[in-house]
């Protein structure tokens, strides 16, 4: 599923992230930590990979366009499993 978001939009979910979620969110999906971390705007690609991810200049630091939502949703998840605890 694709999504447009706004880079800083995307860097506020991170930052709101509880601490060791990189992790968890890259066993749970089966990817490495850095692939996790170049999803939300890292640049390790000798030890991570690409996760379609497209920047525009702009506003807001920009917009990000997804190609894939997966590792977004999962973030999702657990701000809000935080929220509910």
């Amino acid at each position: 599923m694709n999504r447009t978001i706004t880079f800083n939009e995307l860097r506020r979910i991170k930052d709101s992230l509880p601490p060791g979620s990189m992790h968890r969110i890259a066993d749970e999906l089966s990817l490495s930590v850095e692939t996790v971390r170049n999803f939300f705007g890292g640049h390790n690609f000798k030890d991570g990979k690409s996760v379609g991810i497209h920047l525009e200049p702009g506003p807001d630091g920009g917009l990000v366009m997804l190609d894939d939502t997966t590792v977004l949703d999962k973030a999702i998840a657990i701000l809000k499993e935080q929220q509910n605890a």
